[in-house]
């Protein structure tokens, strides 16, 4: 028999709380949502979640008072609520550059989060409770043996076709039957999938008879996915404006893959993986943009505006919809996204792959469904197809399931647990076999980018490895709040990776995270919290680079886990205002706060990134576009593209850039202040482009072709100027 807890089980509860779950008083009203959905759908699950007057209409986890118009407001309640939140913001404002307060900001933080450790345990700041496990009702379909044998002889077929670092008809056609089987063997099926035309009649006909209606939540929805795409793609074409040498090097590979080029794993430049490469040239084929930067960072752009409405399911999964709104909100329009998702490079794809992982196996968890866990194992295969960063995850991934193992929320399920890593690692080997294949036959080649950060490959370690890696975690750990790291391309620098609003509330989010686990040990928090370092570990293993960390794209995926916290923290802001402050006032003032913090993060993270990182941006790289443009003009007018050369210099415009923006991307336009002769031969005119500070190209052109003209062309950016020197044509 299950033991009744007294009145001293209850008071011991209260003052040892940290030692487990709560013992509250029952209210006489129950909602075991656990015993309600383990015999129902997912459908069923939200309508009981969602059901009865503890849980209104709006997106709550937890029992909501119902409003009375006639309390008044409790100003001392009020101050209390606000308090810790004001105290983070403060503190967060104060470490903000260029004038820092360091020891005042830290103190205000240390006091916030001993308050909001205090407002945890008194109730009016908790977080969202996770959904209940439940189990699907239909049930598994069985096991296809036949089904696995074809995908294991296919598997091996194709894995032995990939060996020439090609993909080809055939080898694409057999590898993508091995997967089709493979999902065939594990598949589990619902029965009433096979009425899907019925109901697809009956939805049809309820849309005839009673039209178009949309909700507040839809429409909250449709404000929400407009403001983030916004963020994604306004100026696109000018955030950032120009391109730099690693630019040059993925249009290559892509002009090698519409040539016909079509390779698993792309070399150049120390070994990339090819799906940017793919993504790139199907942007430009459908899009019409050609070899150019913006198909580069369309295909981008994309990826990251595609990552959100995972982060709002993940949110949705693992507590309500509410949490996943905000998390996917803050992820939409914050700065650190947004960037490393306009610079036209792989790392967004970090992000991109694991915010469907995450999800699939939070979801596969809960329904204790394998179809998620297969779901899962596509996006961890396809993810290693994207960026080496993402090469940490299959580590998390195992962490995570460790974790849910040790945990209590496994019990009656331990067994399929190892089931189910096994049929995600199984999945994610299959989906990634090209790249296994690859790296089996040219493992130095495959591993170069990795070992020539983690060890002395290219360079020595500067210091011991285990001091570098200590001092490269507590900056990677504190990049939120203090020092994103000094890389221009990808970020602000030496500014925090996130603004004043969603720092603070992460940090107090953490705190309640860490306070719940201490409490209800919940397996999902430990993972959220431990996740964060994980995924920035391909940053802190910059061993020989350090000073390459902290970087935003090494740590890309670590977004998905800080903006689920910032969800976590804002919602249970709101929930403990409504639940604390009767009435209405308690929901004027929690959504009036919620918008006050909104526009404040929308007007920093706009600054950030529209003026302050485009400025920077602008500053720092050359400006190719320029000279591209020149050029085309010429060619368009006196000349032609074959009759214009830039004169290199030392630490100025990758030469290949220039062809890129002048409209002929296979050309490399450099040509070397001693090769002059060499063109005497080239008839009719003639211009050559040099660096302004190029004494020598200047006196060599005017001694080869002392009937030159030279011309200054004057950048709109300080330092930016560059010479044009026209030879006219000479009649033979």
């Amino acid at each position: 028999m299950d033991h009744e807890p007294t009145v001293l089980d209850y008071v011991r509860s209260k003052i040892f709380f940290w030692r487990g779950e709560q013992i509250e008083i029952p209210t006489g009203e129950s909602h075991d949502l656990e015993f309600q959905a383990k015999a129902g759908t997912e459908d069923d699950l939200q309508r009981v979640a969602t059901s009865g007057p503890a849980f209104p209409l709006t997106t709550d986890s937890q029992p909501t008072a119902q409003p009375n118009p006639k309390e008044q407001l409790s100003l001392s309640v009020l101050a209390r609520l606000l308090a810790p939140l004001v105290l983070a913001l403060i503190a967060q404002r104060l470490l903000e550059p260029p004038e820092r307060a360091i020891a005042t900001g830290v103190a205000l933080y240390a006091i916030a989060a001993a308050w909001v450790v205090w407002a945890s345990w008194r109730g009016e700041w908790l977080l969202a409770e996770r959904l209940a496990e439940y189990r699907l009702g239909w049930e598994e379909s069985g096991f296809r043996p036949i089904s696995l044998l074809a995908a294991v002889v296919l598997g091996v077929v194709a894995f032995v076709s990939f060996g020439g670092n090609q993909f080809t008809i055939f080898n694409l056609m057999v590898w993508t039957l091995s997967i089709v089987f493979f999902l065939r063997a594990f598949w589990k099926t619902n029965p009433e999938s096979q009425h899907w035309i019925p109901r697809l009649r009956h939805a049809w006909n309820a849309f005839l008879s009673d039209g178009i209606s949309i909700s507040p939540w839809t429409l909250l929805m449709i404000v929400a996915i407009a403001l983030t795409v916004f963020f994604r793609l306004y100026m696109l074409d000018q955030v950032p404006g120009e391109m730099f040498s690693d630019h040059a090097e993925k249009l290559l590979d892509v002009s090698d893959v519409l040539s016909g080029e079509h390779r698993i794993f792309f070399p150049r430049n120390s070994g990339r993986e090819s799906f940017q490469m793919y993504l790139t040239a199907a942007m430009a084929l459908i899009f019409n943009t050609g070899l150019t930067f913006m198909s580069l960072k369309l295909g981008t752009a994309l990826a990251g505006v595609l990552t959100l409405p995972f982060i709002y399911l993940a949110g949705k999964e693992i507590a309500n919809r509410r949490v996943g709104l905000f998390a996917m909100v803050f992820a939409g329009i914050a700065y650190w996204p947004n960037v490393i998702s306009r610079v036209g490079l792989r790392f967004t794809l970090y992000p991109f792959f694991f915010a469907p992982t995450l999800y699939f196996l939070v979801r596969g968890f809960r329904r204790r469904n394998r179809n998620d866990f297969i779901l899962a194992g596509i996006s961890l295969g396809m993810g290693l197809h994207g960026y080496s960063a993402f090469r940490c995850v299959p580590l998390l991934v195992l962490v995570a399931f460790t974790l849910y193992l040790i945990h209590r929320q496994s019990q009656g399920a331990r067994k399929l647990a190892v089931g189910w890593l096994a049929l995600t690692g199984s999945t994610s080997l299959l989906v990634s076999l090209p790249l296994l294949r690859y790296w089996l036959s040219d493992p130095q080649m495959f591993s170069y980018r990795t070992m020539s950060r983690m060890t002395g490959v290219e360079q020595a370690l500067p210091g011991p490895a285990l001091e570098i890696f200590l001092t490269n975690a507590w900056k990677a750990i504190i990049m939120f709040f203090w020092d994103n790291g000094e890389i221009w391309v990808h970020s602000v620098t030496h500014r925090p990776a996130l603004e004043v609003v969603s720092a603070a509330l992460f940090f107090i989010g953490v705190v309640l995270l860490i306070v719940r686990y201490v409490r209800k040990r919940e397996w999902m928090d430990s993972l959220l919290l431990l996740s964060i370092p994980l995924l920035m570990m391909p940053s802190i293993l910059s061993l020989a680079f350090p000073g390459e960390n902290p970087s935003l794209n090494r740590t890309g995926a670590a977004m998905v886990p800080v903006f689920l916290i910032v969800g976590f923290a804002l919602d249970g802001f709101v929930t403990g205002f409504r639940s604390s402050l009767r009435g209405p006032w308690g929901c004027r003032i929690a959504w009036g706060v919620t918008a006050i913090l909104l526009l404040g993060s929308i007007n920093q993270n706009y600054d950030l990134v529209f003026h302050q990182y485009k400025k920077q941006f602008d500053l720092s790289a050359w400006n190719t576009s320029k000279l591209g443009a020149v050029i085309r003009q010429y060619a368009d007018t006196v000349g032609d593209e074959e009759s214009a050369w830039v004169i290199p210099y030392p630490h100025w415009v990758d030469t290949r850039l220039v062809g890129i923006r002048a409209g002929v991307p296979l050309r490399d336009y450099a040509l070397w202040a001693d090769q002059l002769e060499t063109t005497l031969d080239v008839p009719g005119v003639k211009m050559f482009l040099f660096k302004s500070e190029d004494g020598d190209a200047r006196d060599r052109l005017r001694q080869v072709y002392p009937d030159g003209n030279l011309d200054i062309y004057e950048s709109e950016t300080e330092g930016k100027d560059f010479c044009v020197y026209l030879v006219p044509a000479v009649e033979r």
